[in-house]
């Protein structure tokens, strides 16, 4: 599979191809489910809670006799019924972490990017590289490979500070290196720009 790969004027110089082990398979669906529930469970920072009955600070004396009063027995202050008691079944801290096989995760990578090479979202781009972190150049660049209205994931093969920082103030548009890509991050964009070889860099991991 070819792909057009662009300079950062926006002008197509070459062609790149894409491995067909990766970005042209069958997608599965359930994989992509899967991966993405992962990813969103992993999300949660899971600390809640809330105090139940043995946690509240309160008096232990019975609080009126047990018969005579017209009324249900009652025992305590801290009795989850009356106001300011305890929480009955309340939430405790816990993680939210769903296990997921590696090679699941890898076929959800490829099913991924197997669609958006289908839909033509996949792009490469040579010699994106800045000198120093301007916000207004990348736009301007982006401009020029018209994306710069469209949720853009841009994909690097090793950290670049200067375009990272570059794109940090950007809500349409994120930088990220090869080996974090997820399958959220794959689904959750329009486009997806791979600079340089970063196309080989994550078809080496998901082809491990």
């Amino acid at each position: 599979m070819k792909v057009d790969v662009y300079n950062s004027e926006g002008k197509k110089t070459s062609s790149a191809e894409l491995n067909e082990a990766v970005f042209g398979i069958e997608p599965n669906d359930h994989a992509i489910y899967l991966d993405v529930k992962r990813y969103l469970a992993a999300q949660r920072q899971g600390t809640h809670k809330a105090k139940e009955r043995a946690e509240i600070t309160g008096s232990t004396k019975k609080i009126k006799k047990q018969k005579g009063t017209g009324g249900a027995r009652a025992g305590s202050i801290k009795n989850p019924l009356f106001v300011g008691g305890g929480t009955i079944f309340g939430p405790r801290p816990r993680k939210y972490d769903i296990k997921l096989n590696k090679k699941v995760r890898q076929l959800a990578r490829k099913s991924a990017l197997a669609y958006k090479a289908k839909d033509g979202g996949i792009r490469v781009v040579e010699g994106l590289a800045m000198d120093a972190p301007k916000t207004k150049d990348l736009v301007g660049t982006f401009g020029k490979l018209g994306l710069g209205d469209q949720k853009t994931l841009v994909v690097v093969p090793e950290l670049s500070p200067n375009l990272y920082l570059s794109s940090r103030n950007l809500p349409k548009h994120r930088v990220m290196t090869a080996g974090d890509l997820s399958t959220y991050d794959i689904m959750n964009c329009r486009q997806i720009v791979f600079v340089d070889n970063a196309h080989e860099v994550i078809t080496g991991l998901l082809t491990a």
